[in-house]
């Protein structure tokens, strides 16, 4: 279930590829692979519980790629820049803590920005079904209904729940206001490193 996704303004050759697994049991595996270097395990793991829409996804994805483009990246390659783009500062390090892999991810979103025009989706769906221990699952938002842990997110965010609508006793924050976190958490985004 590896879905290529086009991107406005991303030159075609570089092909995106995205995937969401659930109750994945290997995720120490997979953050070892990522501390190790392993060229093979060249993706951007991301914990899914950190995140409230696909397009949060996209924007970081898109902002890792300007940056491959324009030679900005912070760090070692454009998917570990894609983690770092979903982070609101600069601290390299405590990106990867929130948003990456842990060992303890349970759902996870994986990226894969293919630079070479020889690497294929099926390839990447090889690769990703024989090394991630999971539930393949397609990404759309409703997807991530009752997996983003929305009190962390804002937490970390730092945006207040709006008063009228703080989730108790396990209710969810209504649609509007997850329209609303999202263009708080993408303007967040957008707006690390400016001075």
């Amino acid at each position: 279930m590896v879905e290529r996704v086009y991107l406005p303004h991303v030159p075609e050759e570089l092909a995106v590829y995205v995937a969401y697994y659930r109750n994945v049991s290997n995720a120490a595996f997979l953050r070892e692979q990522l501390l190790a270097g392993n060229h093979d395990f060249e993706y951007a793991f991301i914990d899914a519980s950190m995140v409230i829409s696909r397009r949060q996804i996209f924007a970081a994805t898109f902002r890792a790629i300007n940056d491959l483009l324009h030679d900005r990246l912070k760090s070692r390659n454009v998917h570990s820049e894609i983690v770092f783009c979903l982070s609101s500062n600069n601290n390299i390090g405590e990106a990867f803590r929130r948003f990456g892999v842990g060992d303890a991810t349970k759902n996870l979103i994986v990226v894969k920005v293919a630079e070479a025009a020889d690497l294929t989706q099926d390839q990447v769906a090889e690769h990703l079904s024989a090394n991630v221990k999971g539930e393949e699952v397609v990404f759309r938002e409703e997807a991530l209904e009752g997996i983003s842990d929305i009190a962390r997110i804002r937490k970390i965010y730092k945006l207040p729940a709006p008063s009228a609508s703080k989730a108790t006793n396990g209710v969810h924050p209504s649609a509007s206001d997850l329209e609303h976190l999202e263009a708080q958490i993408l303007g967040a985004m957008a707006l690390r490193g400016a001075t």
